[in-house]
């Protein structure tokens, strides 16, 4: 190890040390390597394991190092969804003394897979819409914060499954900024012109590899995410008047934030000259609305799409077993955390807890019985529910906390014996 190395890391990790930094990234051992897939990038990058984690390393200058560090620091302070940084690696050199350059280490994201390993042979429409909308999402938070992106892709983001939909962590921030107080329209259309241009150019990359549905229209995936980013920037940040009698109009606009994952910090309400008209415009203060409720009631950290619906399935326990009693809510999210939830999760063998996250395979169990009952007319009970959900889906499906593949390219094929009817469905 070079005497001039220096790291600079966010948290002690005496593994960082035991790395082979005296070899260019693209030489390192397999035996350090992780094998897992990762998307297109300009620099040299691998995922290594450190200690009981995986770590991304990446090869880059020094000052894009340290800007990418400290700009990833500030953004998981403001909650927004982005890999964690853990530590800059500078003063490289190799066995002769010559320079290597700086490298960049973060977190690997479990569960998470970059766009094209969410396929197995094609990338079909539903898919390719919900990647869009879930880029659309991410772009709104990042612009409510005031950062602008400057390179917005596929490529630059990862994606996590969030109970039929996706959530999407920003990636790559080097070319990102930080403004004080908010974004203006030109900036904000900017990276919606980036986004558009980059978004068409990877889809019709896959299309010319054949790996695109030939339902799939790259233009028209890529024009979708700028009407998805504008309806909900309106909902979360646009002028709403009506009339002094419509006030209940205000409790209804708050509702449909909360609806949305939203929680707000205050209300502008402002009146016309004759007091007749109310117009109001909220101020977002933090998404993960659901998210922060289930946590609350029960200690379960999910996704906000995933926190939804493991809240709906509390409620329907709560209505079905208490009908017309007034029940604290912390005793019921109690009861049904031991008698439902966690029954599931100790149903699941240990072998397939890796697949998905476990709020996930929740929401998957309860589509699954769902859909069992409505087919067989009946209500299928927990016991054989479970097991029809694990024999007929879980057992197929890829392990995501830890997917295995060559380390510059996407997954391999499903195993072939698998019945084609149960293949991951994205």
């Amino acid at each position: 190890m070079s005497a001039s190395l220096s790291i600079t890391a966010s948290m002690g990790s005496a593994e960082l040390l035991e790395l082979p930094w005296d070899s260019p990234l693209e030489k390192w051992p397999k035996a350090a390597v992780a094998a897992l897939p990762k998307g297109i990038s300009r620099h040299i990058v691998r995922f290594v394991h450190l200690g009981p984690h995986i770590v991304a390393i990446k090869e880059t200058t020094q000052a894009l190092a340290v800007r990418e560090y400290d700009m990833l620091r500030k953004l998981d302070r403001l909650d927004v969804p982005c890999v964690e940084p853990v530590a800059i690696v500078s003063g490289r050199t190799d066995h002769t003394g010559d320079p290597l350059p700086t490298a960049l280490v973060t977190r690997h994201l479990r569960f998470s897979l970059p766009y094209r390993a969410l396929y197995s042979q094609s990338l079909r429409p539903d898919t390719a819409r919900r990647l869009a909308d879930a880029l659309a999402a991410l772009l709104v938070r990042l612009h409510i914060v005031g950062f602008f992106w400057g390179d917005v892709s596929l490529s630059n983001t990862l994606f996590r499954r969030d109970a039929g939909a996706f959530a999407a962590y920003l990636v790559d921030a080097e070319t990102g900024e930080l403004m004080p107080g908010s974004l203006s329209d030109g900036q904000r259309e900017n990276d919606l012109e980036i986004a558009r241009v980059n978004v068409a150019g990877e889809l019709l990359d896959l299309q010319a590899g054949g790996r695109l549905d030939e339902d799939i229209d790259p233009l028209e995936i890529s024009e979708s995410i700028l009407l998805s980013y504008r309806s909900l920037w309106d909902e979360l940040t646009g002028w709403e008047s009506f009339d002094q009698s419509e006030r209940w109009r205000i409790a209804q606009r708050v509702q449909r934030l909360n609806d949305l994952g939203f929680d707000i910090e205050n209300l502008s309400i402002s009146t016309d000259e004759s007091g007749s008209n109310l117009t109001i415009q909220p101020k977002v203060v933090d998404a993960g609305h659901h998210t922060r409720r289930l946590l609350r009631l029960t200690g379960i950290d999910a996704g906000e799409n995933q926190a939804r619906r493991l809240l709906n399935d509390l409620d329907a326990f709560r209505a079905f077993h208490y009908p017309q009693e007034e029940v604290d809510e912390e005793v019921v999210a109690h009861e049904w955390l031991s008698q439902v939830y966690d029954k599931v999760m100790k149903a699941i063998p240990k072998e397939f807890r890796g697949k998905l996250e476990p709020a996930e395979i929740f929401h998957q169990w309860l589509e699954h019985r769902g859909m069992k009952s409505r087919e067989e007319d009946r209500d299928v009970g927990f016991k054989e529910s479970v097991a029809a959900y694990m024999e007929n889906v879980l057992a197929h499906r890829r392990d995501e906390a830890m997917v295995t593949g060559p380390p510059t390219e996407a997954f391999t094929l499903p195993n072939p014996t698998i019945d084609v009817n149960w293949r991951d469905r994205i």
